[in-house]
């Protein structure tokens, strides 16, 4: 089969653009494949970090695809549909997470050629706006197939559009990031005590990941616990610090706020005993295809689809609802028992061998071949 993938690649950075080079790389093992890419993704002046592309610190390793489709030219839309029919692929491979990219994305669906089918990060944003649904609703259905990776997805496609054909499959596991380090010397290249109890918020801040929540669940923990931050602020990190500055306890947070390049990102989980997503709303989580990798269990609130892939899979404890008692809670409980522990790192252990990615991409083309 012959298969086009159009995303996000290098020089781009995110985790959307980690998860298409481990599909690009794991479908290009079995099928012709080809990536054509974004020249530019958003307007400077719309994105809320400090960079979309990957720096020379960033270490990111580079993908070879072609940088055709500007969001905001229509003429580039033509183009970008123009090189993948003159390809001829037998399938489009399409990643959407927001309804700014439907009218591009759209209509490159509607004259590629071929069938298309969209792995869905989500269906309506974390932070949604008026006009999500019925832009959503134009990029749909300009499309042959869908692949949700959480019952939320999944529940939001089917409220826009009940007949889509669509397929359920898990987010695949992290693999690139490398093996764990010894948590002594990740301890000391990052400057914190390898001997308390280690909380880690990983990941882009963003209002909806409830940072806020998780730091004032921690004024009252005990002075055994540490807690470390590390990732780019999407807009500013004042409120934040504000709260860090108040807390007893601020010589016990470190925060790293930056984007955490590839080879950086094994310290921060060798030195964690848990990973913390207070999360105000969700679909699925990259953060907990990380964490899986690493072998480190997750505290997690009952929203969205972290539930259904954390909770129910064992691999973490669900929060019942994204409050400061809530999950302090939770936060206790998990430290408190032993067993409880022992029982989340022997379900991630299973989770490894379900969640591969050869498994993800042979379900995702035996589902385009019914189409």
């Amino acid at each position: 089969m012959r298969i086009a993938i159009l995303s996000s690649f290098y020089p781009l950075r995110g985790g959307i653009s980690q998860f298409n080079a481990s599909l690009l790389e794991e479908l290009g093992k079995c099928q012709d494949t080809r990536a054509y890419s974004f020249s530019r993704q958003y307007p400077s002046l719309l994105f809320p970090g400090k960079t979309q592309y990957v720096t020379p610190d960033d270490e990111a390793t580079p993908v070879r695809a072609e940088a055709l489709l500007d969001t905001v030219n229509p003429i580039s839309w033509i183009k970008t549909a123009r090189a993948i029919r003159a390809w001829k692929p037998d399938l489009l491979v399409m990643k959407y997470w927001m309804s700014w990219f439907a009218p591009s994305l759209g209509y490159v669906a509607r004259h590629c050629g071929c069938k298309s089918v969209v792995v869905l990060d989500n269906v309506i944003p974390h932070e949604p706006h008026w006009f999500d649904k019925p832009l959503t609703r134009y990029f749909l259905k300009g499309c042959t197939g869908f692949v949700s990776m959480s019952d939320r997805v999944e529940e939001d496609l089917l409220t826009l559009w009940p007949e889509a054909p669509h397929i359920r499959l898990p987010h695949p596991i992290y693999s690139h990031f490398g093996p764990l380090m010894e948590r002594e010397e990740a301890a000391r290249l990052l400057g914190v005590d390898p001997s308390r109890k280690t909380l880690l918020f990983f990941g882009l801040i963003r209002d909806y990941k409830g940072l806020d929540i998780l730091l004032e669940a921690f004024r009252d923990l005990p002075e055994d616990y540490q807690l470390v931050i590390a990732g780019e602020p999407y807009g500013s990190f004042d409120k934040y610090r504000a709260i860090i500055e108040s807390l007893p306890g601020k010589d016990r947070i470190h925060v790293f706020p930056d984007y955490i390049r590839d080879s950086e990102v094994k310290k921060f989980w060798s030195v964690a005993d848990v990973a913390v997503l207070p999360y105000r709303s969700a679909t699925q989580s990259g953060i907990s295809a990380i964490a899986c990798h690493f072998g480190v269990p997750m505290i997690v609130t009952d929203v969205g689809g972290l539930k259904e892939t954390i909770g129910a899979r064992g691999t973490g404890i669900v929060a019942p609802e994204a409050t400061v008692e809530a999950v302090r809670q939770e936060i206790l409980r998990f430290f408190a028992d032993e067993a409880l522990r022992d029982s989340c790192r022997k379900a991630i252990g299973l989770e490894k061998e379900r969640l591969g990615w050869e498994r993800f991409c042979t379900r995702l083309t035996d589902f385009a071949a019914t189409l």
